[in-house]
């Protein structure tokens, strides 16, 4: 390919100083990163501590999903309210917005003294939350080539991983010497340190006062492309997007992952004690599995950019490694069988390897198949369908988990095998509805 053609940049001129950051592009990948990470130790929070909150407040499984459900309910509402609002604000005011807030509530909910007030602050904390992924699915997409997103997206996405691995060292750290009130505030204040690195890094490629010339010419590449192939530029309502399979595709494959990835960062803890395995002496079997989806995502991105640069296409490339993950979660199954902590930790650690392979190529779509207009708001929609699967996951375990308490070790077996199965259907699904249409002709969609 020659050299990138310039681009409409809404009549500005990038500003490039003679102090220009070096692999730019990858320090925003990196604060994407951070910005995940916060999110995480900010969430898990309450299931790590959910064990003993449980006993102290007196709530059954059916009280608690009642309350992470009031997280998802929330996260999965914002997630394609806060899309369309990052489409239309742009990455920058969007994220900065949403971290303030999270955080904020997170600091609060040390605060909370029962059963509705708890509610109310996951509630609270589920919609500041619920922007992260759009947003960073569109920053990945602006600030990307194609080749990288894979790569990009596994770094930011890991951060999941990364946060829920580094949580139960800070949150029962803190639990256990001060109490579970400062568990919840300490962590919180991390997200008003990380605002101060995002607002003095974050702007658009086009406008960046330190971007190089060579790199900026990179990261335009692709979106000269994408142009000269639509029939015009337009901005996309939700029912257009909906018309669509590639978005149907992408919203599948969100839904069919991510209550997986729940089930394990919500409630493994109680999975283990329901295995006879307390959470403080199976502080291994909660951190490895997170280590394990971390290194996950980076092979998926790894794997996709190199079979992309050794001349696979965009969307076989991706579909590789949706059939690796779709695959690799059925190592859940197993576990039922077993009460062997090490043994558990061993699948749930193959399971969440696969998982996040999967939910790479799952946040990477967005920014491979849309115009930078569009790439928020699916990704919002495709967040919104896997909060709603959450939902209706959270209600069923908490109800059968509670139903089978008579059978301790075995409760949990028709929740795991199910979680087990999902993924796979997911996986068939993808790859029957992302594909190559009309659409991509007339440029709506880009080609994959």
């Amino acid at each position: 390919m020659g050299p990138a053609k310039p681009i409409a940049t809404g009549g500005r001129k990038p500003a490039v100083l003679s102090g220009s950051i070096q692999g730019l592009r990858w320090w925003i990948g990196g604060i994407l990163f951070a910005s995940t990470v916060i999110n995480y130790v900010d969430r898990q929070t309450l299931s790590l501590l959910a064990p003993y909150l449980k006993l102290e407040y007196h709530w059954s499984n059916s009280d608690y999903a009642n309350i992470v459900i009031a997280f998802r309910v929330a996260y999965s509402v914002g997630q394609t309210l806060f899309g369309r609002l990052m489409d239309r604000i742009g990455t920058r005011r969007g994220l900065t917005f949403a971290v303030a807030c999270y955080s904020i509530v997170s600091v609060l909910t040390s605060l909370a003294n029962g059963f509705r007030s708890f509610t109310a602050f996951r509630f609270l904390l589920g919609a500041g939350e619920s922007a992260n992924w759009p947003a960073a699915t569109k920053a990945v997409a602006e600030w990307f080539p194609k080749s990288e997103r894979g790569l990009a997206t596994a770094l930011f996405d890991s951060g999941s991983s990364i946060g829920g691995a580094v949580a139960p060292f800070l949150v029962l750290g803190i639990y256990f010497r001060w109490g579970w009130r400062p568990a919840f505030a300490i962590p919180g204040t991390l997200g008003f340190i990380w605002l101060l690195a995002w607002c003095w890094l974050y702007h658009p490629p086009e406008s960046h006062p330190r971007i190089s010339k060579t790199e900026l010419e990179l990261i335009l590449s692709d979106k000269v492309e994408s142009e000269a192939r639509r029939e015009k530029k337009f901005a996309p309502r939700w029912r257009d997007l909906l018309s669509l399979p590639q978005t149907w595709g992408t919203i599948v494959a969100k839904t069919c992952t991510d209550p997986v990835w729940f089930f394990v960062t919500d409630w493994f803890p109680i999975y283990l004690v329901a295995k006879g395995i307390e959470p403080k002496s199976g502080l291994i079997a909660i951190w490895i599995p997170f280590v394990a989806a971390d290194l996950g995502n980076f092979f998926a991105g790894g794997v996709s950019g190199y079979l992309i640069k050794r001349g696979w296409g965009v969307g076989a490339s991706r579909k590789a490694l949706v059939i690796f993950g779709g695959t690799g979660v059925t190592m859940l199954i197993p576990t039922v069988s077993t009460t062997n902590r090490y043994l558990i930790t061993f699948l749930f650690a193959l399971a969440t390897f696969a998982y996040s392979a999967f939910s790479t190529m799952a946040n990477v779509l967005p920014s491979d198949l849309y115009n930078s207009e569009s790439v928020a708001s699916v990704s919002g929609l495709s967040g919104t369908g896997a909060g709603i699967g959450t939902i209706a996951a959270f209600k069923l375990i908490g109800y059968f988990s509670d139903a089978r308490q008579a059978r301790a070790t075995h409760s949990f077996d028709p929740i795991v095998i199910v979680a087990g199965l999902v993924p796979f259907v997911g996986m068939i699904l993808v790859l029957l509805l992302v594909r190559n249409t009309q659409a991509t002709e007339r440029g709506f969609v880009r080609q994959i």
